[in-house]
């Protein structure tokens, strides 16, 4: 039985409650899955999804960081963005094996796990964090247009609230197209740093030792502080939401050996999609250490300030409107899967039975709102400052989404023969901890100061 047929009045072992409507119920297995034919041909029906998870570990809230970590330490942390990736690809595998698994969202499953109150806090806690998301999005992404065409920040954010009638009309072609999209600006992103990195010429030897530990990452104060920061502007809360809704969008089998080849096919999606993300990430970072770094301006932290350095810094005015089309493009994807998500998270907790057309309008009102007026009340002087805040609100609802993950893919009555292994459980709780640990640190500093 298809798993959106399934109705109220079923009992479902190891929920409260039955699933109800399906994620992303308009695309919900709207892509069809070969079940015969060579494996690279079953595979292919699985690459997408994992992309546009990939966009929000390379945002515009994780450029500040990166830029900050190239230019005062060079290649060193380029380990810290490796390790970020790898818990990355480990907690999205959770995300993918949840939804095969369960048939559930990350939403739908701590509606269905946990009583109305708690899943009404945590409601909250993930609109907050989408919130937060879309403002660093916002502001990335009007910051961009501010550079290369000289659009007001405000006209920028107003601008930026289009790509909602993109996603209508993408979507209304099939969900394919809206993957195809995030596909082709995640290319012009790596042409756009592939063609900065040849111009800034870097020390690959170093590159290559910045892929190794060092002992100073935690006795140098300044440096442990920025991987702390590295490591928690990482992992996006609205991302295990999202992932575990569009993997949904596959319309593989519903008997024990589809789900295990779905769950294999999906896991090498997000594992190439994020380390694809790993590259762009170390791409800033380098970026950053081989022009910044190496000239003593150590102290780059803000996208508009390292906008202007590279043209004098590379000697030709191409590098920073690049570098101006790579945030564009990196804003644009990440405000299109944050409106996914608001979408798959305002349905999952809440049930609510609208159009998609508006469900979609109110997901975005409720992120764009608060994000122009924060951006028009700050102006162009507050916005490093407010990217920074972005990260801050980040880092305090992200345990609220990454423990539950845990536990409920840990769950043999939830999960049945796709629970996790141990091996894995005991990997993503120390991850978990780490994050949260890190997280509450940064926290921490951010009050202090």
């Amino acid at each position: 039985m298809d798993l959106s047929s399934q109705t109220a009045t079923e009992t479902v072992e190891g929920w409260r409650q039955p699933r109800g409507e399906a994620s992303l119920s308009d695309v919900h297995r709207s892509i069809t899955v070969r079940t015969t034919g060579p494996t690279w041909r079953r595979a292919a029906a699985f690459i997408g999804p994992g992309y546009l998870v990939a966009v929000g570990y390379m945002d515009p809230g994780n450029w500040a960081t990166s830029l900050a970590g190239g230019s005062k330490f060079g290649y060193t942390l380029l380990v810290v963005a490796l390790i970020s990736n790898i818990m990355a690809v480990v907690l999205q595998a959770l995300c993918a094996r949840l939804a095969i698994g369960s048939g559930r969202d990350l939403a739908q499953a701590c509606r269905d796990a946990y009583g109305k109150q708690v899943s009404y806090v945590l409601w909250i806690m993930a609109e907050v964090a989408i919130i937060a998301t879309d403002l660093a999005e916002v502001i990335g992404t009007a910051i961009g247009l501010n550079l290369i065409f000289g659009i007001p920040l405000e006209l920028g954010v107003v601008i930026t609230a289009l790509d909602v009638f993109l996603i209508l009309y993408l979507q209304k072609l099939g969900f394919r197209w809206v993957e195809a999209l995030i596909i082709a600006l995640l290319a012009v992103i790596a042409a756009c740093f592939a063609i900065q990195i040849a111009l800034a010429d870097p020390d690959w030897g170093g590159v290559i030792r910045g892929f190794a530990p060092t002992t100073e990452i935690v006795t140098n104060p300044d440096m442990l502080y920025i991987a702390l920061g590295i490591i928690g502007a990482t992992v996006m809360p609205h991302n295990l939401y999202l992932h575990s809704g569009i993997v949904q969008t596959r319309a593989y089998g519903e008997s024990m050996e589809h789900k295990r080849e779905a769950l294999r096919f999906a896991t090498w999606d997000s594992t190439i999609a994020l380390t694809f993300a790993l590259v762009i990430n170390a791409s800033i970072l380098i970026l950053a250490a081989a022009t910044f770094n190496k000239v003593g301006q150590t102290n780059v932290e803000d996208i508009a300030e390292a906008h202007a350095l590279l043209a004098p810094l590379l000697g030709l005015s191409i590098a920073p409107v690049l570098f101006g089309i790579a945030l564009i493009c990196c804003g644009i994807n990440s405000s299109v899967t944050a409106t996914l998500a608001g979408q798959i998270v305002m349905e999952g907790f809440i049930q609510i039975k609208l159009a998609p057309w508006l469900r979609r309008l109110i997901t975005r009102a409720i992120a764009i709102v608060p994000a122009a007026a924060v951006t028009i009340w700050y102006g162009e002087g507050g916005t490093a400052k407010l990217l920074i805040l972005s990260q801050v609100v980040l880092s305090l609802q992200l345990s609220f989404a990454v423990f539950p993950l845990v536990f409920f893919t840990a769950s043999k009555t939830k999960m049945g023969a796709l629970v996790a292994p141990r091996w894995l459980t005991a990997l993503a709780m120390v991850i978990a901890v780490v994050i949260a640990v890190l997280n509450l640190k940064l926290i921490y500093d951010f009050v202090a100061s």
